[in-house]
């Protein structure tokens, strides 16, 4: 190798790498492997090759497109031979460089013709995965679940596919938590759907790929969202039993922002099994972990979002709904909704808890105002989740018909029709 002039050797051509790339046209893998050739950092690559490092490190992580000229022009300035990439014409590069290639062009065909190049993973392979993930999320909560499921369970199923791949590679670590990640929002998804077997299927495959990345933060975040998920389906005993499995993976010294929903989760079960003693209780060490955490620069991934006094307000508004406090709850819905707006969905599951208070107080119409917005958000968004809270709200009131009621139990009716 010629150091000096930059200038590639023959058999650099005809490297199993690099003839793959030629016979792709991946410009990103032969400008890596002529600068680890040439021992270059990235800003001399990007000197070489006339354009800035950032550009080029675009270009390495396949975020920057190219079109045929740019192609040409590097190219050019590596010594890079058109004919080799499948594009361009014979009579672009100088007779003599086809004669000290033509061998390069022989071991490149033999090279790649009998397999098909399998994808390699890399330093780019769990934050592209993640980032699918992120954007399939910010579509949730507007977009109905089962017009997102079919993507959400492709992409979980690619990632799976993906990480087979890489078990033995140095970055399986960080694709098995992009797999946690995937499979834990198709879980919320079925919920959602009200599909619990579903649900509960990609909870344990979340739970399993984060415990696979030796991601203890990850693996007590899943485990903890599985609670929630049996406390919400009305078996809080397993709910309660999962939060101390949750807890085991956090170790004595937990985040504050863990420990903080954790106990709020806690608290919303205990209030579910009518134990309102062991509810105030975790309610109390909620309170102290939420103050803790605002001391904390950000809260640990993969919390995204602090957990913070409005997020407790709308738990301790839950846990009174369950202990039959309407006043409490009704105030403590006040408190979280006067800090923070919830998505649409989680607005219309909320109502519905609010509806229930409004109804412990006698306030009828007022409560069945509520439920009735709760399930035109229900009907609105295809959320099976929200209409199921809707139906049971309905189910556990034993008030009087008012005209109110009978109205709403005509709009629940025509969901049936």
């Amino acid at each position: 190798m010629d150091r000096a002039s930059g200038s590639l050797p023959p058999q650099f051509w005809s490297s199993p790498r690099v003839a793959s790339a030629l016979a792709e046209c991946d410009i990103p893998t032969i400008l890596a492997e002529a600068m680890r050739t040439h021992g270059w950092t990235q800003g001399q690559l990007a000197e070489a090759v006339g354009y800035s490092q950032s550009w080029v490190s675009k270009v390495l992580r396949h975020r920057q497109p190219l079109t045929i000229d740019q192609v040409r022009e590097i190219s050019g300035r590596l010594g890079v031979p058109l004919h080799l990439l499948r594009f361009g014409y014979r009579g672009d590069d100088d007779p003599t460089k086809r004669r000290d290639f033509g061998k390069a062009v022989a071991l490149a065909a033999l090279t790649v013709a009998p397999t098909p190049k399998r994808a390699e993973a890399d330093e780019t392979t769990a934050p592209t995965l993640t980032a699918i993930t992120g954007a399939q999320r910010r579509l949730e909560a507007t977009t109905p679940a089962r017009e997102l499921a079919r993507g959400a369970v492709a992409h979980v199923e690619m990632a799976n596919r993906t990480l087979g791949r890489a078990a033995l590679s140095a970055h399986a670590a960080e694709i098995c938590a992009a797999v946690s990640e995937a499979a834990g929002f198709a879980a919320w998804l079925h919920a959602d759907m009200h599909d619990t077997g579903t649900a509960r299927t990609y909870y344990r495959l979340s739970i399993d790929t984060a415990r696979r990345a030796q991601h203890n933060l990850l693996s007590s975040y899943m485990i903890g969202s599985l609670a929630s998920f049996e406390i919400d389906a009305e078996d809080p005993a397993l709910g309660l039993a999962l939060l101390a499995e949750a807890r085991r993976q956090l170790g004595d010294r937990p985040p504050a922002t863990a420990h903080a929903w954790l106990s709020s989760i806690e608290a919303l079960g205990y209030a579910t099994a009518h134990n309102a003693t062991a509810a105030l209780t975790a309610l109390q060490t909620a309170e102290k972990a939420v103050t803790a955490s605002e001391h904390a620069a950000a809260p640990p991934w993969p919390w995204v979002f602090p957990f913070d006094h409005a997020k407790l307000a709308g738990y301790r508004a839950l846990v009174m709904v369950r202990l039959e406090r309407p006043e409490e709850a009704v105030n403590a819905f006040a408190e979280s909704l006067s800090s923070t707006q919830p998505a649409v969905k989680q607005r219309g599951v909320l109502m519905t808890e609010v509806a229930t208070a409004k109804s412990m107080t006698g306030e009828i119409d007022e409560a069945f105002h509520l439920a009735g917005e709760a399930l035109r958000i229900g009907m609105n968004h295809g959320s099976d989740r929200v209409i199921h809270r809707v139906r049971r709200f309905r189910r556990n009131y034993t008030g009087p018909i008012i005209s109110g009621v009978r109205a709403f139990d005509d709009r629940l009716r025509a969901t049936h029709l």
